[in-house]
């Protein structure tokens, strides 16, 4: 399955991108999958090799901090965005769909479907990643949201005289 893949790889990942774009609204989706610059646009350039360097990590599947920080990428581009989060990670079943679109019946003919299977537990693997990632990500604005809010609050009780900063510049003895 690995050399199958691997003979078509540019190929695979390209249309793995155009799936994952064609997960947002028509609009966008013709900005994005038109424009292929990387500073024009940053997302759709993003997809595009997250989704290179993922087909490269499921071939090889040795380095999980590498395959994490390309997962990571596309989580949070589609975490951020007014997906829900089984939404968000959709992109990862879409390259199951799209080896089944491409490899299942030439497979099925071959007698050969059990192999399609057990690289598909691959992609079920790097589901499971992405989920953590998905979680450790949105614990992290969590956070960010609840530390942002202590701030305000500190701002508005200091603003209304209601506390008062003590240094030890300032204590009187």
């Amino acid at each position: 399955m690995e050399r199958r893949i691997a003979d078509r790889k540019a190929e695979l990942a390209e249309k793995w991108g155009m799936l994952v774009l064609e997960t947002y609204p028509v609009e966008t989706q013709r900005i994005w999958k038109n424009n292929k610059n990387r500073f024009s646009n940053p997302v759709g350039a993003t997809i595009r090799e997250s989704t290179e360097e993922l087909v490269d990590h499921l071939l090889t599947w040795e380095n999980a901090e590498a395959i994490c920080a390309s997962l990571d990428k596309l989580i949070k581009i589609r975490g951020v965005q007014s997906f829900s989060p089984s939404q968000a990670l959709s992109f990862v079943f879409l390259f199951k769909k799209l080896l089944r679109d491409e490899f299942f019946k030439e497979m099925q003919e071959k007698g050969e479907l059990d192999v399609l299977l057990r690289f598909e537990a691959k992609v079920d693997n790097l589901m499971l990643m992405a989920v953590d990632i998905l979680f450790k990500n949105q614990e992290q604005v969590y956070k960010m949201r609840v530390e942002e809010l202590k701030r305000s609050q500190h701002t508005l009780l200091k603003k209304a005289r209601m506390i008062v900063d003590v240094t030890t510049d300032k204590v009187e003895e």
